[in-house]
């Protein structure tokens, strides 16, 4: 742990926001995640360059918008933007920032992993995406990480309507698909050029993914975001405890927001998956079973 996160290095007359946050344990949250992600929001990059990163995004993302309006098809190529993805990764974002983006998508699919595997007579193929280096981003990862939550929507509303299936609380839940050890990953690349915290990794990287995907691609990326509340709404029926809802932000999938927050949102995003994969997680160790971590 650095530095900033060590409570011995406490100023009460200038405490350190990001240390009370951590400490705080009103959220739940994987321990190695909550210090990642606090370390990110320390980090240099953080206070320094995303001001700057932010502006450049959104003026590069409004010409886009409206080269894409003229020449939809003059750019598209999955392919093309998962191996910038990958370099990117790889090259500029530091270690933290790329564990939370890797751990984001085991987190995802397990939750989906876990809905389809607790209601009954329900039946869903499901395609986890769990990353484990550069090399696997190549394969249309974050185009895959949308459809595969559409098309899993799809197919469970589609099997809940034909048998008329209502999901309701159960009482002996399933949990052996979630991972309660966290996840094995590389050892991230922490070289001089590897500074990008998250947010503003992502909102580099937000330009290129609007440039490369189709404008369906990228309007359901962004739309997808507010899913959060459908998943989370579907746990909260399994699990009977709607409590866990109110650490949802992103919110009321059917009134789309604008692309142009699509790389605020997605932190939101991240954000949620992990405290509800948390939630799961301690129900799992029989920490919980109210929806909120109850101090150890």
């Amino acid at each position: 742990m650095q530095n900033n996160l060590d409570i011995s290095k406490h100023d009460s007359r200038d405490p350190n926001p990001w240390l009370a946050l951590y400490l705080d344990s009103s959220i739940p949250m994987y321990e190695k995640t909550k210090q990642a992600l606090m370390r990110d929001n320390d980090s240099k990059s953080a206070r320094y360059l995303l001001p700057f990163i932010w502006f450049i995004s959104k003026v590069a993302m409004f010409f886009i918008h409206i080269l894409k309006f003229f020449l939809p098809n003059l750019f598209n190529s999955s392919k093309v933007l998962h191996r910038i993805l990958s370099w990117g990764l790889k090259r500029f974002v530091s270690p933290d920032a790329n564990l939370l983006i890797f751990r984001h998508f085991h987190v995802g699919s397990e939750i989906l992993q876990f809905i389809a595997g607790n209601i009954q007579d329900v039946d869903i193929t499901l395609s986890p995406l769990k990353p484990y280096d550069f090399e696997d981003v190549k394969g249309d990862l974050f185009l895959l990480h949308d459809l595969n939550l559409y098309n899993f929507i799809i197919k469970l509303n589609s099997q809940l309507r034909e048998k008329n299936i209502v999901i309701k609380e159960k009482e002996t839940l399933n949990t052996d698909m979630i991972t309660v050890d966290g996840f094995n990953h590389i050892d991230f690349p922490n070289s001089w050029t590897n500074i990008l915290d998250l947010r503003s990794a992502i909102e580099l990287f937000t330009p290129f993914y609007q440039l490369f995907l189709t404008a369906n691609d990228f309007v359901r990326a962004s739309n997808s975001l507010q899913l959060d509340e459908t998943i989370s709404i579907y746990v909260s029926q399994i699990l009977g405890t709607p409590g866990h809802l109110g650490l949802v932000n992103n919110k009321h999938p059917m009134i789309p927001s604008t692309t142009f927050s699509a790389a605020y949102r997605l932190v939101l995003h991240g954000l949620a998956a992990e405290t509800l994969h948390e939630i799961l997680v301690n129900i799992k160790k029989n920490i919980s079973h109210d929806g909120i971590m109850t101090p150890a």
